[in-house]
């Protein structure tokens, strides 16, 4: 990597990932985008097959520390395409979580996370979830430490039911009851029913949201 190229990695970062995060793009030759939000995941591997190189996306939005659990999972699958290619259980089966477990093992050694994030990682690794943003308590912790915060943004799960609330693409729903850890929300434009993650994003939808 050049000296660039660090740099620019390292605003996204703490401070200590910077050389160990920058040694796994060098050794494993990943191109390393930053990309704009994506509303439906955080980051991305995609494996050399159209391109001649493994290619990781990772949201630019989130803060240091999601950053780097983002980057890390799909490391996981950087590594599990080498050793496997796609002769795998699943996505993210026993192949995954193990991968995901040793590399994540070796960032929480080096003492970069806070004590909060660190024992709820800790937790996870045990049996990783398919994303980071699937697991409650890890989400919610790690969005503690976001800076960027909009006026009038809240968690789901903060709002009654029944209650109608405006997502990031500007649509409307109405919230419904909790199915296991997710909320089914039914949209007012075209009345079918979604799944929510209780820590989605939301602006609550009153007169004022219209003008």
């Amino acid at each position: 990597m050049t000296d660039q190229e660090k740099q620019i990695l390292a605003e996204y970062l703490p401070g200590s990932a910077l050389k160990p995060v920058a040694n796994l793009i060098v050794r494993y030759k990943i191109h390393m985008t930053i990309t704009r939000s994506r509303s439906t995941k955080l980051g991305d591997y995609r494996p050399p097959i159209s391109q001649p190189y493994h290619k990781i996306s990772v949201n630019h939005d989130l803060n240091p520390y999601a950053f780097l659990v983002t980057f890390i999972h799909e490391v996981a699958h950087l590594l599990v395409y080498k050793r496997y290619k796609t002769k795998v259980s699943a996505p993210h089966g026993i192949e995954w979580k193990r991968e995901y477990k040793t590399l994540m093992q070796q960032f929480i050694d080096k003492d970069i996370f806070p004590d909060d994030i660190k024992q709820e990682l800790l937790k996870s690794i045990v049996n990783s979830k398919a994303s980071s943003s699937s697991e409650v308590e890890l989400t919610r912790v790690l969005r503690k430490y976001d800076e960027n915060k909009i006026e009038g943004v809240i968690h789901l799960e903060e709002i009654p039911e029944g209650a109608n609330f405006i997502i990031r693409t500007g649509r409307v729903f109405k919230k419904g009851q909790k199915r296991r850890v997710r909320y089914l929300c039914q949209n007012l434009d075209n009345k079918r029913w979604y799944l929510f993650h209780p820590l989605t994003e939301v602006k609550l939808f009153t007169t004022e949201s219209q003008e």
